[in-house]
């Protein structure tokens, strides 16, 4: 099977980490991953902000660069939901966010990660409600040697990020977290995870401002630690 990575822009720009511990898991599960040239920008913020001809350009990009793979795989739950929802392509159909793939396609829940610390789990809007993931990435936390996962009041609700919401409603979108980290801090969690680097950025903002000593963590960084890389 051949497997690409889509690293996402701000994961290329600001995780980096990501999108190593995505390549480390899932060379660790036999997967051999390649990083394809050229690609870019899904095109979501072009589009949520009404500039369609030039969401549509990188749409097609998307679409040369990954095309000829059997699974492109990518760490954020909201570039995967905006390539499978509205671009068309063959491409876009054998895209999958990391939970997925590992879950529906490698068929794993227990990737043999060791991550001794007290997790609570974001689900993010796009994939809660666009991807539907369901328990996907509970399942692998909770297959995490170590990870005590404790439950999110409020889990369902939005961080207040949703890209440039948090730049158009800023005073909205700063409510919206004061909330999620409140509910947060209630559990006790040493680390808040996520399938969304946009979003943990937003929520880890206002944890460290708050200096409420809570990490925000990928999911993709979580599982592909081991005992041996502690």
């Amino acid at each position: 099977m051949r497997v690409a990575l889509f690293v996402t822009c701000v994961n290329d720009t600001l995780f980096p980490d990501t999108g190593r511990a995505v390549v480390t898991l899932l060379r660790r599960l036999g997967v051999d991953v390649d990083f394809p040239q050229g690609q870019a920008c899904c095109g979501q913020m072009h589009l949520n902000t009404g500039y369609r001809p030039e969401a549509t350009r990188l749409a097609e990009r998307y679409a040369e660069v990954f095309a000829g793979y059997d699974a492109v795989v990518t760490p954020s739950g909201s570039c995967a939901a905006m390539i499978r929802e509205h671009h068309e392509s063959g491409a876009s159909e054998r895209t999958y966010d990391l939970s997925e793939f590992l879950v529906d396609v490698l068929g794993v829940t227990d990737v043999g990660a060791y991550f001794p610390h007290r997790v609570t789990y974001h689900p993010t809007c796009h994939s809660l409600r666009i991807l539907q993931l369901g328990d996907r990435p509970r399942r692998l936390l909770e297959s995490v040697r170590g990870l005590e996962l404790t439950p999110l009041p409020g889990a369902e609700e939005c961080c207040g990020f949703g890209g440039t919401f948090a730049v158009k409603n800023p005073d909205i979108s700063a409510a919206m977290c004061g909330d999620k980290v409140r509910n947060i801090a209630s559990t006790g969690a040493e680390v808040v995870c996520a399938a969304d680097n946009s979003c943990l950025m937003h929520i880890g903002g206002t944890l460290s401002r708050q200096k409420l000593g809570v990490r925000a963590v990928h999911l993709a960084e979580i599982l592909a630690t081991t005992e041996a890389g502690r």
